[in-house]
């Protein structure tokens, strides 16, 4: 075997792990998701890894590889790192900003990793291959924009609504509490 196959099969083994991961943590950023076009953009985006995980192994057949034991470590931080953040938070507002800010970082793992094996197939005149990658690295692209899309246009905003609104709702919620009573000054 060449060095390009061994470097392309690694690869591989590395974006096959790295899917996976993503994949288990996924249900998990659903559950805390509260917004309903982030959980839609999470649902979408599971459905695609399958495939993503499909083509990934159709590739290493491609070849010559197998999936393997091969463990991502990049993506086990960036996994690790979102659940930190959902386990330190509370849902709501907050919680959908961190969601896409964690999905973004896996995104944006997943677009270098795919951007690297269509370059390199492309190089060693490997089309097939590298077509069949570059449907991935599209779709993570799409992933990537539509939640900055879900971001932009709807969770950052609520969120800072939330929060420059929270001082104001906290007095309400305390004159609320007093039963509407305001202490004489």
């Amino acid at each position: 075997m060449d060095d390009i196959s061994k470097l392309m099969i690694d690869q591989l083994k590395d974006a096959y792990s790295a899917e996976r991961q993503a994949l288990r943590a996924m249900p998990k950023m659903m559950k805390n998701a509260t917004h309903p076009a982030l959980k839609e953009c999470i649902q979408m985006h599971m459905e695609q890894t399958e495939g993503q995980v499909e083509r990934i192994e159709q590739a290493l057949e491609m070849v010559g590889g197998k999936p393997g034991r091969k463990v991502c470590e990049a993506m086990r931080g960036l996994v690790e790192e979102a659940t930190h953040e959902m386990e330190e938070n509370d849902r709501g507002e907050m919680m959908d900003v961190l969601i896409i800010a964690a999905a973004q970082r896996i995104e944006h793992y997943e677009i270098a990793a795919y951007g690297t094996m269509v370059t390199l197939a492309k190089a060693a005149g490997q089309a097939p291959l590298a077509e069949l990658l570059a449907q991935t690295l599209a779709e993570e692209k799409e992933t990537d924009q539509k939640l900055t899309e879900v971001a932009e246009s709807e969770v950052n905003p609520a969120f800072i609504r939330m929060a420059q609104g929270g001082e104001e709702a906290e007095s309400a919620n305390e004159n609320r509490k007093s039963g509407g009573r305001r202490k004489a000054s």
